[in-house]
């Protein structure tokens, strides 16, 4: 296997690994340690953490080394709002009237953050603004984590999804607009319960 093709997938395993929480809010990240699991030497490890601190999935501190972001209230309460202003931007700036085209099928597997990402992907990439999209697929991998144990805290996530995609589907952009507010909304008053839902969760 060439390098180019063990740094992608280093890059893509260690990825899965935060936004899945098998890697937990302020953990350490060692690239000694991680490369032997990866099959992988340190150097294609050390780079992946270094392009994932540039995707905000890994920051690097002071006192030094690799870590997964810490998560509080006051910073997910950011994510939540930049969630919603970029959403609307991106239905703001539709090329046309028409739906955007949705994942049909996600498969029976698809969990409700899988399905979240899927949708504000395809209402991005229906913008005018290529940076729309390339915006909130960033901002996807950064909620993933959180967006799988909102259901813990928050009732009807499932409905409420459904009634976005309907929304989507139909291009009505009134409508979706509404539930897009109220839909972060609901998470942004709920951070503080997330966040622990996040740091208990198994």
């Amino acid at each position: 296997m060439n390098a180019g093709a063990t740094a992608e997938r280093v890059h893509e395993a260690l990825r899965l690994r935060i936004m899945r929480r098998e890697l937990r809010p302020g953990d350490r990240l060692d690239p000694a340690v991680l490369a032997a699991p990866l099959a992988a030497s340190v150097t294609p490890v050390r780079d992946a953490l270094h392009r994932l601190t540039g995707e905000g999935l890994v920051e690097t501190r002071s006192a030094g080394g690799f870590h997964v972001p810490a998560l509080d209230e006051p910073g997910l309460e950011d994510l939540y709002d930049w969630s919603a202003e970029l959403v609307l931007l991106a239905i703001r700036a539709w090329r046309s009237p028409v739906a955007p085209p949705l994942p049909g099928d996600l498969g029976d597997g698809a969990t409700l953050a899988d399905r979240a990402a899927a949708l504000f992907l395809a209402i991005a990439r229906h913008s005018v603004n290529r940076e729309h999209a390339l915006a909130i697929d960033r901002l996807n991998a950064r909620l993933h984590a959180v967006r799988t144990v909102e259901a813990q805290v928050l009732d009807g996530t499932g409905a409420e999804l459904e009634a976005l995609w309907h929304a989507a589907r139909i291009a009505e952009r009134k409508d979706l607009k509404t539930l897009c507010r109220s839909y972060h909304r609901r998470r942004r008053r709920a951070a503080a319960d997330i966040v622990r839902a996040v740091y208990r969760s198994d």
